[in-house]
């Protein structure tokens, strides 16, 4: 290989950019095979129709550049739809406060993982997973059953459309959840906190010897993933107009997906918070793909995600052994 290819691909941004030119190529796939894949609105549709994850992803890119993983966030969105929807509709609290109320409930339970991931030195994986299963028997002890929101504000939200060109739009939640990537950029790249959180999944060791605040840095990263779960929960009930303890199952995998996908290395320490987006962008045509064929099982996505997951986790593992011999 050449001295340019080995810098090509030893670059921090390889796996960002090849994740780029693999969504570029399923589109020009689905523009090619399929009339009408290629209008605007199947485009901005992939925002409006994941918002929610790419809210989740932002937050899950944190904890994976800390070194972590955060298994809860699937079940702390549903727990967020179910209780949002039993004080809309039960208690009948005003909209604003219950808002509020689920944001901080999500900061909180996401900051006492950290709390314990760090103070007992657990797993993150043991102790998120415990989150998980603790958050999603919640959902149920609220209502076995499905929770309809008809509050004005949550209706309101879930069926404005804001007008683009052409006669395009794009709904409230896939602004929202375009402000919370660019926030992310900001704060991973040009605060602070967001260089102790790569220094923190580089080497703790490292990021301790350098007088770093490495356990304050590790429970505001689980606090910042459960305040975006949170809040993808508050999207995914604007989306839904419901709360229910079965929604989003299993969409930690998706996250977690979206963010190798991106090229965030799952060991921590390497990678870029906007390779979320381009991550969800490419789970988003792969579904949309399919549904545009029609004869494809939905269980094709899930096959194809898998496969694309090894790929990736393969090619990081190839270009962080080629770095270690270099």
């Amino acid at each position: 290989m050449t001295p340019r290819w080995h810098a090509i691909t030893g670059a921090p941004s390889f796996t960002t950019w090849v994740s780029v030119v693999l969504m570029g190529l399923l589109f020009a796939a689905g523009a090619t095979a399929y009339t009408g894949f290629a209008s605007t609105q199947v485009v901005l549709n992939l925002l409006i129709d994941n918002a929610f994850l790419l809210v989740i992803a932002v937050g899950m890119s944190f904890v994976i550049l800390s070194g972590g993983i955060d298994l809860s966030v699937g079940s702390v969105l549903a727990l967020t739809t179910m209780v949002a929807a039993w004080l809309l509709q039960v208690a009948h609290w005003p909209a604003e406060a219950v808002i509020v109320l689920v944001l901080l409930g999500g900061a909180a339970f996401g900051a006492l993982q950290g709390v314990v991931i760090h103070v007992f030195r657990l797993q993150p994986f043991i102790v998120t997973l415990a989150g998980m299963f603790l958050a999603r028997g919640l959902c149920f002890l609220i209502s076995v059953d499905s929770i309809t929101i008809d509050a004005p504000l949550f209706v309101t939200l879930s069926q404005t459309q804001i007008p683009l060109w052409g006669g395009a739009f794009l709904s409230p939640g896939a602004v929202i959840a375009l402000a919370v990537l660019g926030v992310g950029l900001w704060v991973a790249h040009a605060t602070a906190f967001g260089r102790t959180v790569y220094a923190l999944g580089g080497n703790e060791a490292s990021a301790l010897m350098m007088g770093l605040p490495v356990g304050r840095t590790k429970v505001a990263v689980y606090a910042l993933s459960g305040l975006c779960a949170s809040l993808a929960g508050l999207l995914f009930a604007f989306y839904m107009l419901s709360g229910y303890g079965q929604h989003a199952q299993g969409v930690e995998l998706d996250a977690i997906a979206a963010v190798v996908i991106g090229g965030t290395v799952l060991t921590g320490g390497y990678g870029y918070v906007a390779g979320a987006l381009s991550g969800v962008l490419v789970l988003g045509l792969i579904q949309t793909l399919i549904a545009f064929d029609g004869t494809l099982s939905s269980w094709w996505t899930k096959i194809v995600i898998g496969g694309l997951l090894f790929v990736f986790c393969a090619v990081q593992r190839l270009l962080s052994l080629k770095k270690a011999h270099a």
